[in-house]
């Protein structure tokens, strides 16, 4: 086997389950403590921050922000592109994939996606009782 100095990734994260997403992150944390130097496309800023030293976002094949991915996430063209109104939260927070210091923001925005998905899953179990009635 060789020993690459180099390791690209495109899209390591996608499509995959928290307690995946965890250990993803551990192996690529990993290759880097082993002096590899991890090339990777993300579209999770969140989990780029806890990986990347340094961050090249593009929109459109252009240069939006370069630079320390916390600079990088704060700056006004990235969170309008990509990291919407919450951007202030780190998402691997509030799915708990991320152990994190107790963040009353993360706690707040838990509950109010859990009790978003919870209100869709009684509309959606009413809709299904009423369709079933009237069959």
């Amino acid at each position: 086997m060789s020993d690459p100095t180099l390791v690209m990734l495109d899209e390591p994260m996608a499509g995959v389950n928290p307690a995946l997403t965890q250990s993803l992150l551990e192996h690529i944390l990993d290759l880097k403590e082993l002096g590899m130097t991890v090339l990777f496309v993300e579209h999770d800023m969140h989990m780029v921050r806890h990986i990347a030293d340094w961050v090249v976002v593009m929109a459109e094949g252009r240069v939006v922000a370069e630079g320390p991915p916390d600079e990088v996430m704060s700056d006004p063209a990235v969170v309008d592109a990509y990291l919407g109104a919450h951007q202030d939260v780190d998402l691997g927070a509030v799915t708990g994939r991320i152990p994190v210091v107790q963040d009353a923001a993360a706690r707040k925005l838990r509950a109010q996606i859990e009790a978003e998905a919870e209100a869709e899953l009684a509309a959606t179990s009413t809709a299904d009782t009423d369709q079933k009635g009237t069959a």
